[in-house]
């Protein structure tokens, strides 16, 4: 009989540590991964949203270097249990950092940022030359 186990460490380790000592194998959010992101294109610019639940306005940092935007994160988690007999004691950090690649047609001097209900908004407006002009009649001189 062939018995196959889907575990990456053995049952002693389980029974020794728990499920502290690798949250990823018993549960599914043990690890993040980046947030979920969202790109639009409209007529007047561009709209990246950012998913970041849980995190306020004050968590995110954002960097323009020439045509590269950079969207990041750093959060830290401190917490303490005290019991009579121990401390324990646990640090936490998530960070994330997303780059992306401006066209050379936005206007990066008017790019702007809100943040909403654990969506952050970074809104990139294109340069009057880049938006779309109407179709127009032109009249014969």
């Amino acid at each position: 009989m062939l018995v196959k186990f889907n575990r990456t460490y053995p049952s002693f380790m389980d029974e020794f540590f728990g499920r502290d000592f690798y949250p990823a194998h018993y549960e599914r959010n043990g690890f993040k991964s980046l947030p979920a992101v969202n790109i639009t294109e409209s007529d007047n610019g561009y709209t990246i949203e950012v998913a970041a639940p849980g995190l306020n306005k004050k968590d995110f940092k954002i960097d323009l270097d020439k045509n590269s935007l950079t969207i990041a994160s750093v959060m830290e988690d401190k917490q303490e249990e005290n019991n009579e007999r121990y401390t324990r004691r646990e640090f936490r950090y998530t960070n994330f950092s997303r780059s992306f690649t401006l066209p050379e047609t936005v206007d990066s001097e008017k790019i702007t940022a809100t943040h909403k209900d654990g969506i952050l908004y970074v809104n990139i407006p294109k340069m009057e030359e880049a938006k779309e002009k109407p179709a127009r009649q032109i009249a014969i001189k």
